[in-house]
C-alpha cells in the first residue's frame, strides 16, 4: 500500500516536472499563433473589397469601413485590456479573446450585411484585447529576450497576414464564395484557442502579476505606475501613441486600397491580390529584422526616421509612378509598415520600466493610435468617391509620410514615460 502510494507520487512528481518543462514550449507557440490571428482574420478583406461590393451593393465609403471597423473596436477596447488582465489574468483574457474571435469570425460569414458589420466588430474587439496584453505578456515572462520575441511575434503576424491577402481572392473563386474565403480563419482562431486551455494553470501564478511587480519597484516608480493618468500627460508615450496611429493608417489604407488602385490602373485583380501579398511578406522581412537591430542601440530615432521614410517613396511612387514600377513601390511600402509597427511594439517595453507600465502605454498608444487609424481607410475611400480618382487620396497620404518620419524621429529617442 505504502509502495503503491509512492509510486504514485513518483508520478505526480513526473507529471508535474514534464507539465512545467512543456509550459514555455507551449506557451511559446501560443504566443506565436495569437499573433499570427491578429491580422489575417482583417487583412484578406482588402483583397476581396470588390467581389464583397458587387455581392452587397456597399458604397467605397461603406466598404472602408469594413477595415475601419476593426481600428475602432481597437480604440474603445485597448483601453480596457489592462484592466481585463488584472481582474482575469492574461492567460484567461487571452483564451477569451481567441473564443470571441470565433465567433466574430463565423458571424462575419453570414448573409446579411447586417452581420457581416457585427462579426467585423466582435473580430476587432477580440483582436484588440489581444494586441495589448500579448506584448506585455513578451515583457514580462522574455524580458532578456524581448528584441528576439517581438521579432518572432510580428514575423508571425506578418506572415499570416501577407498568406491572407495571396489566398483569399483564389479561395474565393473556388464553391465556397468570399464568405468562406474569409470564414476559413475560424481554423486558426480554434487551434490558438486550445494552444491557450493548458495555459491557464499559468493564470492564478500570474493573476495579480502586475500587481506584485509595482509593489516589488522602487516607491516613486510604483507611484508614477499606479496613476493612469500620468501617461496621458506623458511626451513621450503621446510620440509613441501618434507615431502607432499614423504608421497605422499606412498599413490599413495599404490593404484597404492598393489592389483596387493597381486595378484600375490596368494590373488585373489577382495579381493586385498578390502585390497586397507582397507587401505582407516585406513587412514579415521588416519586422523580423528591425527588433533585431534596434535592440542594439540606445536610441532608434534614425532607424524609426528611415523606417517611416520608405512610406514616403512607396506611397509617392504608386502616386506618380509608372504602374510598371508598381511591384518596387509596393516593396517600400510593404518594408516600412513592418519595420516601423515592429519599433512601435518595441517601444511599450523600451520606454517603460514594468509590464505594468508597457500594458498601459500599449493600451493608450493602440487606443488612440487605432483611432487615428480608423480615419484613414474611409476618408480615403470618401476622398475618391468625391474626386472621382485615386490621385488625391494618393497625394494626401504621400504629404501624410512627412508627418509619420518626424514624429516616429522624436518617438525613437532615448527615454521613459515617467522620466
Amino acid at each position: 500500500m505504502i509502495q503503491q502510494s509512492n509510486i504514485s507520487l513518483l508520478d505526480a512528481d513526473s507529471n508535474s516536472i514534464t507539465a512545467k518543462k512543456a509550459t514555455p514550449l507551449i506557451l511559446f507557440i501560443a504566443i506565436l499563433l495569437t499573433a499570427a490571428t491578429q491580422r489575417s482574420p482583417i487583412t484578406g478583406v482588402g483583397s476581396l473589397i470588390v467581389d464583397i461590393q458587387h455581392s452587397t451593393g456597399l458604397s467605397h465609403t461603406l466598404a472602408g469601413m469594413l477595415t475601419t471597423l476593426p481600428l475602432i473596436a481597437f480604440a474603445v477596447f485597448a483601453l480596457a485590456a489592462p484592466k481585463l488582465s488584472v481582474r482575469f489574468g492574461m492567460e484567461l483574457t487571452l483564451l477569451s479573446c481567441m473564443i470571441a474571435l470565433t465567433v466574430g469570425i463565423i458571424v462575419r460569414s453570414l448573409s446579411t450585411v447586417t452581420e457581416l458589420f457585427i462579426g467585423t466588430a466582435l473580430i476587432g474587439s477580440a483582436i484588440a484585447v489581444c494586441n495589448v496584453l500579448v506584448p506585455s505578456m513578451i515583457k514580462r515572462d522574455y524580458s532578456h529576450r524581448i528584441g528576439l520575441m517581438t521579432a518572432l511575434y510580428t514575423s508571425s503576424m506578418n506572415l499570416m497576414s501577407a498568406i491572407a491577402s495571396g489566398i483569399s481572392v483564389p479561395l474565393s473563386r473556388t464553391a465556397i464564395g468570399w464568405r468562406g474565403s474569409l470564414a476559413c480563419w475560424v481554423i486558426l482562431s480554434v487551434i490558438t484557442a486550445l494552444c491557450w486551455l493548458p495555459l491557464l494553470g499559468r493564470n492564478k501564478e500570474h493573476k495579480s502579476f502586475v500587481k506584485q511587480q509595482s509593489t516589488s519597484a522602487d516607491h516613486s516608480i510604483v507611484k508614477i505606475a499606479s496613476k493612469p493618468k500620468s501617461l496621458w500627460v506623458s511626451p513621450v508615450a503621446w510620440q509613441v501613441t501618434v507615431f502607432m496611429g499614423l504608421q497605422s493608417i499606412m498599413f490599413y489604407v495599404g490593404i484597404s486600397w492598393l489592389p483596387e488602385i493597381l486595378h484600375e490602373r490596368g494590373m488585373s485583380i489577382d495579381k493586385a491580390g498578390w502585390m497586397l501579398s507582397l507587401m505582407q511578406i516585406l513587412g514579415m522581412v521588416g519586422s523580423f529584422v528591425m527588433p533585431l537591430i534596434a535592440a542594439r542601440t540606445q536610441s532608434q530615432k534614425l532607424l524609426t526616421a528611415a523606417s517611416a521614410s520608405l512610406f514616403l517613396f512607396g506611397f509617392g511612387g504608386i502616386w506618380l509612378g509608372s504602374t510598371v514600377l508598381a511591384p518596387l513601390f509596393i516593396t517600400l511600402i510593404g518594408l516600412g509598415c513592418g519595420t516601423t509597427f515592429s519599433l512601435v511594439i518595441l517601444f511599450f517595453a523600451f520606454r517603460t520600466r514594468t509590464a505594468e507600465e508597457a500594458a498601459k502605454l500599449s493600451g493608450m498608444a493602440q487606443s488612440v493610435g487605432y483611432l487615428v487609424a480608423a480615419v484613414g481607410p474611409t476618408l480615403f475611400g470618401f476622398i475618391h468617391d468625391k474626386s472621382g480618382n485615386w490621385n488625391a487620396p494618393l497625394a494626401t497620404i504621400t504629404c501624410l509620410t512627412i508627418l509619420t518620419i518626424i514624429i516616429g524621429y522624436l518617438a525613437g529617442r532615448k527615454g521613459y514615460v515617467n522620466g
